[in-house]
């Protein structure tokens, strides 16, 4: 596997930061943020110093039932090629459920979302994998993510399912030493034997990233200085395997530069130290057991993808669209997690539709949770901003005069003179009348 080094999730926000950092390899950039054919001038700046750039895409969902979406794949291949990546990764995860497998509505989580650890899973899971490796161009990476609850009746431990996916695909294995904190203190289960369980040979890269805890329930928020426990986990990594690369990422809340610089040495401090103590740690790699698998990620039958989709839509609808909390899940979790989609919901749509809460002021987050709870998201963030508008507009909202006329104009133009949906079309019409 190619040696990447000391890298940081690029963003915006830090783009002229991370140009002058010294001892920065390599980069990784979200996949959905760039567009192939007008790169960020701070990326392409990089790129001709030889900085490694590293597509990371969250959007395909590659732990649903459904198969992988062609556009998404496309697309995460023309980033690949645009940026002479040596491989992109994405995210062990479902992001989405419902549609024709459940005939039902589709519903998006906007939010990563764990798999069940059952063979049912991990055979959708290998297979959808297969699907992605065929379609890109350069080999993948695939992330195990935190989470805020679990699932009942799983099979396999974490390192299991992992350890699985990798013998019978032949993916690469982008390893969060953060989420393995995160599942750790939300779920019980023990870093040390995760790492055990793993194929060590497998890791393309380690991401390192911060959170913080609030009533006995850790959020990998991508916003906070990284905490001693995942540094200690990074360094009981580093004693199994060298890996290949291993980056910070920060989201949110940025730092100045120098305590971005900070985190970085204490990352290569903790690498340092696991190499110094490498050998003491030997139970790498043994698996579950058998480590065959037999079919290589071959495609399943559709009774499983329907029997996956079902159990998947009926637990995103209870998180998103209030419905019951599925039988065997912790209601207390359930609710903290539904209140985290709906809060990371509310911000990114602030983000991408700024003028929202620019017009709407302090009641910006009440109004938009109050939506929200009643109005799945169906289309992506900015599909949100505008069926949010649209809502508190039929509704008569909001009280103030001006803020009304503000908003009606701002939806008016960002809908288009023929909105794609009849209650769209309706409320336009509607609209222009007033």
């Amino acid at each position: 596997m190619r040696r990447l080094g000391t890298g940081i999730g690029w963003r915006p926000e830090i783009a002229e930061a991370v140009e002058r950092m010294p001892g920065i390899d390599w980069v990784e950039a979200v996949a959905e943020n760039l567009c192939p054919g007008h790169l960020p001038e701070s990326l392409l700046r990089l790129r001709e110093r030889g900085v490694t750039v590293v597509p990371h895409g969250v959007g395909l969902g590659l732990g649903g039932a459904d198969r992988p979406d062609e556009e998404r794949l496309t697309a995460l291949a023309e980033r690949a090629e645009a940026l002479g990546s040596p491989l992109v990764t994405e995210h062990i995860a479902f992001v989405r459920a419902g549609g024709p497998l459940t005939a039902s509505d589709a519903l998006e989580a906007g939010h990563l979302l764990p798999v069940p650890r059952t063979r049912d899973a991990l055979d959708v899971l290998c297979a959808n994998v297969r699907i992605a490796q065929q379609a890109l161009p350069v080999p993948l990476a695939v992330e195990n993510i935190a989470a805020l609850f679990s699932w009942p009746g799983e099979e396999m431990s974490e390192g299991q399912f992992l350890y699985e996916l990798a013998d019978r695909t032949g993916v690469r294995l982008l390893i969060d030493v953060a989420n393995l904190h995160t599942n750790h203190v939300n779920r019980g289960e023990d870093p040390a034997k995760a790492l055990a369980e793993l194929p060590v040979e497998a890791i393309a890269y380690v991401h390192v990233a911060g959170g913080f805890e609030r009533d006995g329930v850790w959020h990998d928020s991508h916003a906070h200085p990284v905490p001693r426990p995942v540094l200690d986990i990074l360094t009981d990594l580093a004693s199994r395997v060298s890996p290949p690369g291993v980056l910070l990422e920060r989201d949110e809340n940025f730092p100045e530069a120098a305590e971005l610089e900070a985190e970085l040495r204490a990352i290569r401090g903790a690498l340092a130290k696991g190499t110094a103590t490498a050998g003491r740690n030997t139970e790498t790699g043994s698996g579950p057991g058998s480590g065959t698998g037999s079919d290589g990620g071959a495609e399943v039958g559709e009774p499983v993808r329907q029997r996956l989709a079902l159990a998947q839509t009926a637990v995103l609808s209870s998180l998103v669209a209030g419905t019951p909390v599925p039988e065997g899940f912790d209601r207390v979790r359930m609710g903290v997690q539904a209140r985290a989609l709906a809060a990371k919901r509310a911000g990114v749509v602030a983000n991408v539709a700024p003028e929202l809460p620019e017009i709407l002021g302090a009641g910006y987050r009440a109004a938009f949770l109050s939506y929200a709870s009643g109005h799945p998201m169906r289309g992506g963030y900015r599909r949100d901003a505008l069926d949010f508008a649209e809502s508190l507009l039929l509704a008569g909202g909001p009280e103030d005069a001006e803020a009304r006329r503000r908003l009606r104009d701002w939806w008016l133009d960002r809908s288009g003179p023929a909105p794609r949906s009849r209650l769209a079309r309706a409320t336009r019409r509607v609209l222009l009348r007033r």
